[in-house]
């Protein structure tokens, strides 16, 4: 039974991550993405690494977990972080969000296919519930003059890195807590981010950022990879699998309608449907059967 400070937290912790599609959007009109995602990552890593140091966690990973470490951070930070921001960058946001949402079913397909895991008939209409998604979504993006379908592929790249990197964290041995290796992911994942940034794309002025960019910015160090992060990794082990799967689900949409005030995003009746099918393919792949207490496929937790 969740309790209601739990419930709380659960809904602040909804709204912080939906909110963050379209507060990426409003960065990216004034910074580039790799900039972007290399300052915000870095600073919120930092951020984390002193409190969670503060409260006594043994923070120093050992030789061999250093190795276990990068390659958790090569799909988790890597490939979900700099795809998706560029995936953010080519389409409308609560799009993009809708699209990134689809990684608990990529979880489950490439479990199958590599891991052995059963394809049960609620997987299989989880993938039909995404494929007729991502079809509505691309059908508007091809037919718009405007329309960016490379937008479609940098998401689904994202969404499909994550369902590996879910997978490699599952099966990973590692002595130090979960958000302790999320934070080094994320500390050595900025560092390779700032290379690419400072290799392929003009330095920006910070100077000319408006007060909006600041508050985006400020909004990706202290709420996507602070608070919210803090908020998951401290009720995550306790959560009901169904509440979790009602968490993932609503972000998109979440996503979708907050961009409409951030942004000024207008969705179309093909976004709203296409919300309808990624809830239900969510819910067929994360919502618990009968007696089964198995935990949300969503893990690490990095927006």
């Amino acid at each position: 039974m969740i309790s209601r400070r739990q419930l709380w937290a659960l809904l602040a912790l909804t709204l912080m991550w939906g909110v963050n599609w379209p507060m990426m959007k409003l960065s990216l009109q004034e910074l580039t993405p790799l900039y972007f995602r290399a300052s915000t990552m870095m600073l919120g890593a930092l951020w984390l690494f002193a409190y969670v140091a503060r409260k006594g966690e043994r923070m120093r990973p050992n030789r061999a977990e250093w190795i276990t470490i990068a390659w958790l951070g090569l799909p988790n930070v890597l490939g979900w972080h700099t795809l998706s921001i560029f995936g953010v960058q080519e389409l409308a946001s609560g799009r993009a969000a809708i699209l990134g949402f689809t990684m608990p079913i990529f979880t489950v397909l490439i479990g199958a296919a590599f891991f052995g895991e059963r394809i049960t008939p609620r997987v299989r209409l989880a993938v039909v519930c995404a494929a007729i998604a991502i079809g509505l979504l691309l059908w508007h993006e091809l037919q718009s003059l405007s329309g960016r379908p490379v937008g479609i592929a940098w998401m689904l790249g994202a969404a499909f890195c994550w369902g590996v990197g879910t997978l490699q964290f599952r099966r990973a041995h590692l002595t130090l807590s979960p958000m302790v290796v999320t934070v080094w992911m994320l500390l050595l994942g900025s560092a390779v981010v700032w290379v690419l940034a400072l290799a392929l794309e003009p330095v920006p002025v910070p100077s000319r950022f408006s007060l909006p960019m600041w508050i985006s910015l400020v909004y990706g160090v202290f709420i996507n990879y602070g608070v919210a992060q803090l908020i998951w990794f401290g009720m995550a082990r306790n959560l009901p699998p169904a509440t979790s799967a009602m968490s993932v689900m609503a972000i998109p949409l979440v996503g979708t309608l907050s961009a409409t005030f951030i942004v000024g995003e207008v969705p179309h009746w093909q976004d709203w449907v296409a919300i309808a099918f990624v809830m239900m393919a969510i819910a067929s792949v994360l919502w618990p059967s009968r007696g089964a207490t198995a935990a949300a496929q969503t893990a690490p937790a990095a927006q």
